[in-house]
């Protein structure tokens, strides 16, 4: 505290300390002082980089009404969209070798990766116009119901700043301070990135090679099993099923599910382990039964609202990819 006294001398008049900036604020001097101790950062270096932060009051009221917060009947078609699907196929034709060699180090196949790029960036087109220092400031010490988490993430942030040699003011990112063509949060690209082309970089921003690495990287460390089963569709009877778990992590046996009244739409082998998943439609709710690659896909994105259109939109692809003719029909495949 003793530094933010001479920083904020006492005859400043009120007005003016509350507009000084973040680096003059209390709880930021604190977190200032952490990156110094434990990470040896300059804390001129970091003052002066808070001085320069901007509040973004647009992050906050986007935080408050993020999409994964409709109902399905309204989310699936955000991106279950011929164009998405069309553009999906385009990317994967144009990245085939790296998606190729992807599955191969990782066991991830091509649609999936594909899917989670389509979903977060429109493949690489829309990766966020929030300058993401200001971002992760913004959340970090003016949204308290998640400040923790983002000033770790904002610790992340500058941590990878200093390990890429990239300048922190100048990344742009989501509203959440999501980075690059596979919007990955600060911790997340210093853990899951990875250098797929063998340039010395890891770029997330303009590699469309490295984000395909690190997605299918990120899936495999999350637990994505080769050839893994991900989800089918499956009808309901009577009221047993509301008694089931509500939890996306797979932990009802096959036997659970039909003393339950749970029906997939296809034979599930007895030794795995299994979620029901309710996806609310305009008048009804529509169910399906999903395992350990659904549950990893929401490692990425704690929806299942997420990990359901990630998975439709990479069968979507899939068939477009396979029977060029079909985008149309594909966009349609289990709409609501």
């Amino acid at each position: 505290m003793a530094a933010l006294l001479v920083l904020i001398p006492s005859c400043l008049p009120a007005a003016r300390a509350a507009d000084a900036g973040f680096a003059h604020r209390a709880e930021v001097q604190s977190f200032i002082q952490q990156l110094v101790t434990h990470d040896k950062f300059d804390k001129a270096y970091l003052e002066r980089l808070f001085d320069k932060a901007q509040p973004q009051p647009a992050v906050i009221a986007a935080m408050k009404r993020p999409a994964e917060a409709l109902p399905w009947y309204k989310y699936r078609p955000i991106f279950l969209t011929e164009k998405r699907i069309r553009e999906g196929v385009v990317f994967w034709k144009q990245h085939r070798a790296a998606l190729e060699r992807a599955q191969k180090a990782y066991g991830v196949p091509p649609q999936v990766v594909t899917a989670i790029i389509g979903v977060e960036t429109f493949y690489g087109r829309r990766m966020g116009s929030y300058p993401v220092f200001d971002t992760l400031a913004t959340l970090g010490f003016d949204y308290p119901p998640r400040a923790d988490y983002f000033r770790r993430q904002l610790a992340q942030f500058l941590l990878l700043a200093r390990q890429e040699g990239i300048d922190p003011l100048k990344p742009k990112g989501s509203y959440a301070g999501a980075m690059g063509q596979g919007q990955f949060m600060p911790g997340s690209y210093r853990h899951y990135a990875v250098d797929f082309d063998g340039n010395g970089e890891r770029d997330l921003w303009n590699d469309p090679v490295d984000a395909i690495g690190s997605v299918a990287n990120y899936l495999a460390r999350h637990g994505w099993q080769a050839g893994g089963f991900v989800a089918v569709p499956a009808r309901v009877k009577g009221k047993g099923y509301e008694r089931l778990s509500s939890s996306v992590k797979p932990q009802l046996t096959p036997k659970m599910l039909a003393a339950a009244g749970v029906r997939p739409g296809r034979a599930l082998p007895a030794e795995g382990r299994y979620a029901l998943v309710g996806l609310q439609l305009r008048q009804d709710s529509e169910y399906w039964v999903t395992g350990r690659n659904f549950y990893v896909i929401t490692r990425y994105n704690a929806s299942a609202l997420y990990a359901m259109a990630v998975y439709q939109l990479s069968e979507a692809i899939e068939q477009a990819y396979r029977h060029p003719a079909g985008a149309a029909e594909a966009a349609g495949k289990h709409a609501p």
